[in-house]
């Protein structure tokens, strides 16, 4: 049922602004796909593209391997659904579902028959007769879904569909919308600035910045992984630092920052006097006791304040004279998981704090995302 969508170097401006630049990816039929992104990245506009409302200014978008130039978003097989959803509120739930249907010339028996096969799928199938005013935020999404998928589209479009709900309420949604997308094998693309929406939900994530794509692969590999400097500041927390490399050894590499020499994977192959940046997740930071290894890094800092999450508390550690001690000028974050082993901590105390070589990415020197 589903189709690939296939991306070859597409370009789109606006005068003389260019909001997507030279864009080449496939998205594979079946597949849930995000693009991940801050406002203003691009990744709206490469929606509005494949769903025929922009016509690239270069470049080639193919569904099924048909180009779409020239074929209008009524003509194409996709189905495109808006943050603000766009349902009809004097219709019932069921006439709203089959709204596409109607337009299409399909007969009420048929309509009202996929309207409420559709009503089971989204797990509603006593709101046929209802108001889109007697839903919830999260039934109105469903029914917005459900809608899209009764004209059988190859591909669904979601742009950021889950901004307007709280934190409870799209944390279920991303579930159901996950579980609607495995049972109906249509190919989900989705627009999100939101990092725990794309990591959760989709097979791959493609990651942009000022209209270029960062980096494309699986949730996993965004996270542990980063291509690109930008790439590993925006996706989740990453402490930063900043040096020349001093030595190569294979697949890793030593950089001399404030806090000594560092040790890390060197992932683009950085060579000897390069200017680098060090990444090291919090969660993978620890308190040490004494001397450490070659595979081990560590830092002689000095506790600013603990903030207290719940679940895990975020230590923020500054060197011993003081400075922030990292490239983003914060300081050092380390989170400890509330496991019943959190140690009493007070501020202004020295703390030797280490993580190892094989969990630090050695990039080149560019670029971070703004926080």
């Amino acid at each position: 049922m589903s189709q690939d969508i296939q991306l070859d170097r597409v370009t789109m401006r606006f005068g003389d602004f260019v909001a997507v630049k030279d864009v080449s990816l496939t998205i594979h039929a079946g597949e849930f796909f995000s693009f991940l992104g801050p406002s203003g990245c691009g990744k709206t506009t490469i929606l509005r593209m494949v769903s025929g409302f922009n016509e690239p200014s270069e470049g080639v978008i193919r569904i099924g391997g048909q180009d779409m130039a020239g074929i209008g978003p009524n003509k194409r097989p996709t189905a495109l659904i808006f943050q603000n959803l766009a349902l009809f509120p004097l219709m019932t739930v069921w006439e709203n579902i089959a709204f596409g249907l109607e337009v299409r010339g399909v007969p009420k028996a048929k309509r009202r028959k996929r309207a409420d096969e559709l009503l089971e799928l989204i797990a509603l199938p006593d709101a046929a007769e209802k108001r889109v005013s007697e839903l919830s935020g999260g039934q109105r999404q469903r029914v917005a879904i459900a809608r899209a998928l009764a004209v059988e589209p190859k591909v669904m479009l979601l742009d950021e569909p889950l901004s307007a709900l709280d934190l409870k309420l799209r944390q279920h949604m991303r579930a159901e919308l996950r579980a609607i997308q495995r049972r109906t094998g249509v190919t989900f693309i989705y627009i999100t600035h939101d990092q725990g929406e794309a990591l959760t939900m989709s097979d791959r994530v493609a990651v942009m910045s000022q209209g270029v794509i960062q980096q494309v692969s699986k949730s996993s590999e965004i996270y542990n992984d980063p291509a690109t400097p930008f790439v590993a500041t925006f996706v989740g927390e990453n402490n930063v630092f900043r040096g020349p490399v001093k030595a190569v050894d294979g697949d890793w590499a030593v950089i001399e920052t404030n806090h000594g020499l560092l040790r890390g994977r060197n992932r683009n192959g950085l060579k000897t006097g390069e200017t680098a940046l060090l990444f090291a997740r919090p969660e993978r930071l620890s308190l040490v006791n004494g001397a450490v290894g070659a595979e081990m890094n560590r830092l002689d800092l000095t506790l600013g304040h603990v903030d207290f999450e719940g679940s895990f508390a975020n230590l923020f550690l500054r060197n011993g004279n003081g400075q922030a001690g990292d490239q983003a000028g914060r300081g050092v974050i380390m989170q400890m998981s509330n496991d019943g082993g959190l140690p009493r901590l007070t501020p202004g105390e020295k703390l030797p704090v280490g993580f190892a070589a094989a969990d630090a990415v050695i990039l080149p020197d560019g670029p971070l995302a703004a926080h």
